[in-house]
């Protein structure tokens, strides 16, 4: 990637082709920070894309942070190879040097705009005879490397888009390849490194496929056998729109901020792709390794639909809860949560106790999209105790005393371990002792009592959750108060 910026879910996308495709072939998946426009590159960003990497699961093997046999892998620390490189092909005749001023080249541009033509260099430097460059030295002006663009070029097999060929020197001019300050334009730095890194395949954005016949011919030049190209077609929004950048919506940043799990972006993002035999829903990245087949990528653009990330977000997170590893990481996240949401207000040291939250997780499996779902107002009963009155509860039934005690007197028996099964049983028989409160109004009565609330999970599941002691505790204080 260029260290333009943050890492987004499109950039996340194609290092995630590249890593599945590298680890079902044993291979070797390698960051290669692409930093050579110096007026582009923003303080940070390449150590960021690192930790979002990290953060997404997908790690690279090699990297400026991990280093590796083929480093550096920052191109503005491997200057000295391409001015080689450069000057090999100046050698050969099939770069030169171009003197064209900012001006001029300019200028040539408002003319073709003006004659609605694409803009193009008009290859002048091209023709210049050695003496004419010796001079222009001489003289001591600026100058950039140029590549001899041929005409004839062999098509090439695309490991997505199938035999392309794009007649580059008919529809372009010679491009820059090593800039006046000394650094390379893409072109030349990416088949620099691709050689001397060893690359055997290179999965990249669909924008490039036009420019792969350029990168072939300088292969060519060099005497080099290139790597094989895949290019993945455009992730867009659903409605085909591009994906806004603006307010930082595709920054996985925000994705992480606002409780994604790293499993459901990898999942949404392989999901409304290609390269599986069926969409399915909850693929695990070692399932996206070995269902991955590139031949089954297709060439029509990507539709990402993100409403429908949170449910991907709840299919993970069950999977989190019901993992006993995952569950402990899990607990101790949301020990933090509370301790945070409810500072001072929460019940006591005891709802931050391992077996609570674990009990408070497993009855929600299923339920709630995210972890901070429980810290919402609709589950604050299970961290702060509700502040119900004797006179609420009796607006609701009359026999609010009676029905206190009754479930008091269940929860002494029941002191061992609650079930809901168990409980919604126990809880209908109590019903038919009362004189005159229907089933509904009973469990209206106890939910307020016990979470202060008139909609929630069930009173039963309430009651396991909380627990025996604090169910008692919380009936005593709403009918003494």
């Amino acid at each position: 990637p260029a260290v333009t910026g943050f890492l987004h879910l499109g950039g996340l996308r194609t290092a995630l082709y590249n890593y599945i495709f590298a680890k079902k072939h044993q291979g070797t998946f390698i960051l290669r920070v692409e930093d050579t426009d110096q007026n582009r590159v923003v303080p940070g960003a390449a150590e960021g894309i690192e930790d979002m990497l990290d953060w997404a699961g997908i790690p690279p093997d090699e990297s400026p942070r991990r280093g590796g046999s083929f480093g550096p892998y920052q191109q503005s620390r491997r200057l000295e190879l391409y001015r080689r490189a450069s000057d090999a092909l100046l050698e050969s005749g099939a770069a030169y040097r171009c003197f064209c001023s900012p001006q001029r080249l300019e200028l040539l541009k408002k003319e073709a705009l003006r004659s609605q033509q694409t803009p193009r260099y008009d290859n002048r430097c091209r023709h210049l005879t050695p003496t004419e460059v010796a001079e222009k030295l001489s003289q001591g002006l600026d100058w950039v490397v140029r590549f001899r663009l041929e005409k004839g070029l062999e098509p090439f097999q695309d490991l997505v888009y199938g035999w392309n060929k794009h007649e580059v020197a008919d529809v372009e001019g010679d491009p820059v390849i090593l800039k006046g300050d000394g650094f390379p334009t893409y072109h030349l730095a990416n088949v620099v490194d691709d050689h001397y890194m060893g690359i055997s395949h290179v999965l990249r954005g669909t924008e490039w496929l036009t420019s792969t016949s350029k990168h072939l011919l300088l292969y060519k030049a060099f005497g080099w056998d290139p790597p094989q190209f895949g290019h993945l077609p455009l992730l867009l929004n659903k409605d085909g729109g591009k994906l806004s950048k603006r307010q930082g919506d595709i920054f996985l940043e925000r994705f992480a901020r606002d409780g994604y799990l790293p499993e459901a972006l990898l999942d949404i993002i392989t999901n409304c792709g290609s390269g599986f035999t069926e969409k399915q829903m909850g693929r695990t990245l070692e399932e996206l390794i070995s269902q991955f087949e590139i031949g089954r990528i297709t060439t029509h653009s990507a539709l990402l639909d993100l409403e429908k990330l949170p449910e991907f977000n709840r299919i993970h997170l069950t999977r989190h809860i019901e993992n006993e590893g995952l569950r402990q990481k899990l607990i101790r996240e949301l020990q933090l949560l509370v301790e945070h949401v409810c500072g001072d207000q929460r019940v006591d040291r005891e709802v931050l106790e391992k077996e609570y939250m674990e009990r408070v997780l497993l009855l929600r499996k299923g339920h709630i999209s995210f972890l901070k779902n429980l810290v919402s107002s609709d589950y604050s009963y299970l961290w702060v105790r509700p502040s119900v009155s004797r006179e609420q509860l009796q607006t609701i039934s009359a026999e609010a005393d009676e029905i206190g005690k009754l479930v008091l007197g269940l929860m002494t028996r029941q002191a061992a371990v609650l079930t809901m099964e168990q409980l919604n049983k126990d809880l209908r028989s109590l019903q038919k002792q009362t004189k005159e409160t229907k089933y509904s109004s009973m469990m209206r009565l106890l939910r307020l009592a016990l979470s202060g609330q008139q909609h929630g999970p069930s009173v039963a599941e309430m009651m396991v959750t909380l627990g025996p002691k604090e169910v008692c505790g919380r009936i005593h204080k709403a009918l003494s108060s």
